[in-house]
């Protein structure tokens, strides 16, 4: 049986497992989630996932849901290429990599996008300013082991390229609205201010398959 994948435009987490299974070149069932119409809320949905999420993976009778458990499990399933590199040195290193921005960045991303997006900038400038000030410090951090190497960890696309990859694309959209206008020259433009990450996003952007995993409704706005 083949894949399937459950997932939903825009979703950061979507994004990963897109990525992951484009980049592993798996075949497998596309069904995009209609947030608007509360179809991860569906009863086919809960019955996967009890929490109502997307992205869910399903493997033949194998179930599958939140996305760094979906990169682990296709990565044992379906090991070359590797996800997480093919030493235990490489799998510390991106699992560390992976960590640092699950806790020191991805919070503050998130809240610059909800602010930006549907709360309101001037409300919150207080806010405001101490994730930027996070989101600036990892950036810098960032743009380091890129300017390093071509990739976050080794010579080689892993599962901390797709991990911090949407998280970073999604602001840097949200950062163009008008209503970001005051911020937006903190970050951007990523080719002057962050040049090495900005040339890492053209090579993801590169990956064969890539497109396939692009939020369709980025394309009709």
């Amino acid at each position: 049986m083949s894949l399937e994948l459950w997932w939903g435009s825009g979703s950061p987490y979507s994004w990963r497992a897109l990525l992951a299974l484009e980049y592993k070149r798996l075949p497998y069932v596309s069904h995009q989630v209609q947030f608007a119409k509360q179809e991860h809320k569906s009863p086919q949905m809960l019955s996967m996932n009890p929490r109502g999420r997307v992205p869910v993976l399903k493997d033949g009778d194998y179930v599958c849901y939140e996305s760094l458990a979906i990169l682990h499990y296709l990565d044992r399933k379906y090991p070359d290429p590797p996800l997480f590199g093919r030493t235990p040195e490489e799998a510390g290193t991106i699992t560390r990599v992976i960590s640092e921005y699950e806790w020191y960045a991805e919070e503050h991303i998130q809240k610059l996008i909800y602010v930006i997006l549907f709360q309101g900038i001037e409300e919150r400038m207080e806010e405001i300013e101490r994730a930027m000030s996070h989101v600036l410090s990892e950036a810098a951090t960032i743009e380091r082991r890129l300017a390093a190497s071509d990739w976050l960890v080794g010579e080689h696309f892993s599962a901390a390229d797709i991990v911090v990859f949407p998280g970073i694309q999604i602001l840097l959209r949200a950062l163009e609205r008008r209503e970001a206008h005051e911020l937006r020259s903190r970050l951007l433009p990523i080719e002057a201010r962050f040049p090495a990450i900005a040339a890492w996003i053209k090579r993801i952007e590169g990956l064969p398959g890539y497109e396939r995993t692009y939020p369709p409704h980025w394309r009709e706005q």
